[in-house]
């Protein structure tokens, strides 16, 4: 007998019938289940996204559509100021007598929202279930001996690794009939860049939906996970899994990628083999430190997260930061990196490390800049990781690279793409210079600029990695009593 006769079912970042905790949930328990996706009301630009990823959502949001419907349902979209506000008006028209829905990760908006569906549902005396389904593991699970959050990476891990992990739910299989009073229940259309004013994506990103997520992921395990750990530094060509923008919109599960990840450990032929899928699995596991993280210290999208280093003289020179955003800056493994964000909503994350830190150390700009502006370009822009990245290479987040660990665009060329195979493939001016030149920079052969139409490198990162020492030394000094 089911527990409730209808029930809304709340998609946000969970867009799979695969492995769908709170959907699972829903129809096992439910008569009937009306599916939701609440689009939200802001337009022409936002601080956290852009055309990219907005695109990836769309597509992925019709595909989902099309799912649902192959299976009996229908997704009703409905776009207004907040979900709560959608989820009210839904609940009054339908007369449902239950939500479920996947909780947020550790996003503070995300998490304020949950809160305000719970407050909802308890004001219309509406049961309200919501599950853990984007991380193996919340923050609250994975705590030191004293209770407390991690700070650092290595013994969180060590914990995170040792706890039993969730199984995985089959695919829903097919939706129940609505009753007649909801089966006609009015839907916006399905939304595209045009609902937010948004103009047309021109970057290539990978195909959206869960059928191509799933793809990606039978990809990763059989051909990128057995060599991880060896390739995953090199940029040209595909080295690591490319799953980061289907974790992010829940095109695949968490657990079910830990499962086959795990799978593929115990089924390693060589040391090295094994050696590399754990590494990848560590990358899990960094993923969602930095959820935890996010969840305990919110502070850290407005504030440095090491207290030291707040207030640091950062600058905002516009010119330099746009520069640094065309890929002009003329360090070539740098202008690479920041074309093929453009140019694609993505970059490989050795290469996000080495933009982030020229920015910070080289240029000393303030690292919310980049964060933003990746947030606005990639279309696996997560809040949680990418703040944690950008802390961490500015040399103020929790386990961060020490702030006198300042990277050398030239040496990390030479390190990996020692045939500058990455960097021509996106800065073709380039096609005709010498790896060898290009990894030791004009400086070393007596040149201005590598080549008659590229630009010189706009610092000398000798200089300018001693103006930053300088800097962070002085601000140490002054903080002390």
């Amino acid at each position: 007998m089911p527990t409730h006769r209808l029930a809304l079912h709340w998609f946000r970042r969970d867009l799979r019938l695969t492995d769908n905790t709170a959907l699972s949930r829903a129809v096992q328990e439910a008569a009937a289940v009306i599916p939701v996706y609440a689009v939200s009301a802001w337009e022409k630009e936002h601080r956290w996204t852009g055309p990219a990823r907005q695109d990836f959502l769309c597509g992925s949001l019709a595909s989902l559509e099309k799912n649902i419907e192959a299976i009996g349902g229908r997704l009703i979209f409905r776009r207004g100021p907040d979900a709560t506000a959608i989820l009210q008006q839904l609940l009054t028209e339908t007369k449902a007598d239950a939500v479920y829905f996947n909780r947020d990760p550790g996003d503070p908006y995300g998490l304020a929202m949950d809160a305000r569906v719970r407050a909802l549902c308890r004001e219309l005396g509406v049961a309200c279930y919501d599950e853990k389904d984007a991380v193996l593991h919340e923050a609250s699970e994975i705590l030191t001996g004293g209770g407390g959050p991690y700070r650092v990476f290595t013994p969180y891990a060590r914990n995170w690794n040792a706890q039993p992990k969730a199984s995985c739910r089959p695919r829903l299989k097919q939706f129940a009939p609505l009753p007649p009073e909801a089966a006609t229940l009015p839907s916006d259309p399905c939304p595209t860049l045009a609902t937010w004013k948004l103009p047309a994506n021109t970057a290539r990103i990978v195909e959206p939906g869960e059928r191509a997520a799933r793809t990606r992921l039978k990809n990763a395990i059989e051909a990128i996970l057995p060599a991880y750990g060896e390739q995953r530094n090199t940029p040209f060509g595909q080295t690591t899994s490319r799953l980061s923008q289907d974790l992010r919109f829940g095109l695949i599960s968490i657990r079910e990628l830990h499962h086959q990840s795990t799978a593929a450990l115990q089924a390693a032929a060589t040391a090295s083999e094994k050696k590399s899928v754990q590494t990848y699995i560590n990358e899990l596991a960094w993923r969602e430190f930095y959820f935890a993280l996010l969840t305990r210290f919110p502070s850290v999208f407005d504030h440095e997260f090491n207290a030291e280093w707040r207030g640091l003289p950062w600058s905002y020179d516009p010119a330099a930061f746009t520069r640094w955003k065309d890929g002009q800056t003329g360090f070539p493994i740098v202008d690479a990196g920041m074309r093929e964000l453009q140019a694609t909503g993505f970059m490989h994350n050795r290469v996000r490390m080495i933009v982030a830190m020229f920015l910070t150390k080289d240029l000393r700009l303030d690292w919310r800049l980049g964060e933003e502006y990746f947030m606005q370009k990639l279309v696996d822009g997560e809040n949680a990781s990418n703040n944690g990245g950008w802390q961490w290479s500015a040399g103020t987040g929790a386990d961060a690279a020490p702030y006198f660990r300042i990277q050398n665009p030239w040496s990390q060329t030479k390190s990996y793409d020692p045939e500058a195979r990455y960097i021509k493939q996106w800065c073709p001016e380039l096609k005709d210079v010498p790896a060898s030149l290009i990894a030791a920079g004009p400086k070393a052969s007596g040149r201005i600029t590598l080549a008659p139409h590229y630009p010189a490198p706009m610092v000398d990162h000798s200089e300018d990695r001693d103006r930053t020492l300088a800097m962070f030394n002085q601000h140490r000094q002054q903080q002390r009593p």
